[in-house]
C-alpha cells in the first residue's frame, strides 16, 4: 500500500468529528480540503434556503413598449420587515447577445441565506429582443434606480448597493457607476444608478480599440467603456480573471486596478492560473471566487463574519 495523509474537520456546535484518509495521490487530487468543505457547506445551506419559495418574489421594474422587464428578488429567510439590508445585483453574461437570469442563482441563493437581499435582472439582448449593448445598458441603470426609487418598500439599504455580473454582465454593473449619458428616456435621473460596490467576474472593463465589443460601440466607446470613464470615488472593487482567458488580457485587468488606485479607489484583482473565461462558473472556482467575494464584503463591512 501507497503513502497515506490523514485529514480531519471537527463540527463543535453538533459534536461531530470526521476522519478521512486519503492516499498521497487523492490529497494532491483534491487540492484544497477546506475549499471542498466550503462547497459542500454551500450545497447544503442551497439545499435548504431553496425550500423557502415564499423568500422569492418576482417583480416589473420596466416596460419597453409591449416588453416587460423582470426582477427576481430573493429575500433572506428571517427577513425583518422594519429593517433594511444589503443589496447584491447580478447581471448575467453572453456578450449583451444572450445568457439568463439562472447563471447566478447559486449565488443569489448564497447571499440571500448570508442576509441580504440578492436581485437577479432581466435585460433586453440581440438574439431575444433584436437589442445593442446601449439597451442593454440602459436597462442595467433602469433596474438599479428602480430598486433605489423603492428601496424602503423592498427593504433595501440604498446605500448598500452591490453591482455584481460576469463578462458583459460585469461590464454593465461597472458602467452603471461611469456612465453618466446612456439613459433610458423616462429614467428618473434624480435617482442615482451607481452601485455603492462591485463583484466582477472576468468583466469586460475595455471597449476601446481593440478590446471586446469595440466593433459594436465605435467611437462610442469613449462613453459606454468602464476603462475610459475612471473617476475619483470609484466603488471598492474586487475583479476574477482566469489568466487563459481569451477575451480579457491579464493586462487589460492590472491597468483597470492600477487606475482605479491611482484615482484613491480599491480594487481587489485575483488572478487564476490557467483558467479560461467563463471559469467561475464551475468548480472549484464556483465556491472559491465566492468564498472570496464573501471575504471582501466582510472588509467593506456588508457583510457579517
Amino acid at each position: 500500500m501507497g503513502k497515506q495523509a490523514r485529514a480531519s474537520t471537527t463540527f463543535n456546535d453538533n459534536k461531530i468529528n470526521i476522519t478521512a484518509v486519503f492516499s498521497v495521490k487523492t490529497m494532491r487530487c483534491l487540492k484544497n480540503f477546506r475549499l471542498v468543505l466550503f462547497s459542500l457547506t454551500i450545497l447544503f445551506s442551497l439545499n435548504c434556503f431553496s425550500q423557502e419559495k415564499s423568500n422569492v418574489v418576482d417583480l416589473m421594474y420596466k416596460q419597453v413598449d409591449t416588453l416587460k422587464l423582470g426582477l427576481k428578488v430573493y429575500y433572506p429567510a428571517s427577513l425583518q420587515k422594519e429593517q433594511t439590508y444589503p443589496t447584491i445585483v447580478f447581471f448575467f453574461g453572453g456578450g449583451w447577445n444572450g445568457g439568463s437570469i439562472k447563471q447566478f442563482e447559486t449565488h443569489a441563493l448564497h447571499y440571500a441565506a448570508k442576509n441580504f437581499i440578492t436581485v437577479l435582472v432581466d435585460y433586453r439582448v440581440k438574439t431575444r429582443h433584436n437589442s445593442t449593448p446601449f439597451e442593454s445598458l440602459k436597462d442595467a441603470k433602469s433596474a438599479i434606480r428602480y430598486l433605489r426609487k423603492n428601496a424602503t418598500k423592498l427593504g433595501i439599504d440604498a446605500n448598500r448597493i452591490v453591482g455584481s455580473g460576469g463578462s458583459a454582465g460585469g461590464h454593465l454593473a461597472a458602467a452603471c457607476f461611469t456612465n453618466e449619458s446612456i439613459n433610458e428616456t423616462d429614467d428618473d435621473l434624480t435617482i442615482s444608478a451607481k452601485p455603492n460596490a462591485l463583484v466582477l467576474f472576468n468583466p469586460v472593463i475595455d471597449n476601446g480599440i481593440g478590446g471586446y465589443g469595440f466593433e459594436r460601440i465605435g467611437d462610442r466607446y469613449l462613453e459606454f467603456s468602464p476603462m475610459h470613464n475612471i473617476q475619483k470615488g470609484f466603488p471598492p472593487t474586487i475583479f476574477f480573471l482566469g489568466t487563459n482567458d481569451n477575451l480579457i488580457p491579464v493586462e487589460t485587468a492590472q491597468k483597470f486596478k492600477n487606475k482605479i488606485e491611482e484615482a484613491g479607489s480599491r480594487c481587489d484583482l485575483y488572478l487564476f492560473k490557467n483558467q479560461a473565461h467563463g471559469f467561475f462558473n464551475k468548480e472549484p472556482f464556483l465556491s472559491e471566487t465566492i468564498l472570496k467575494s464573501d471575504v471582501f464584503l466582510q472588509s467593506i463591512a456588508y457583510l457579517k463574519p
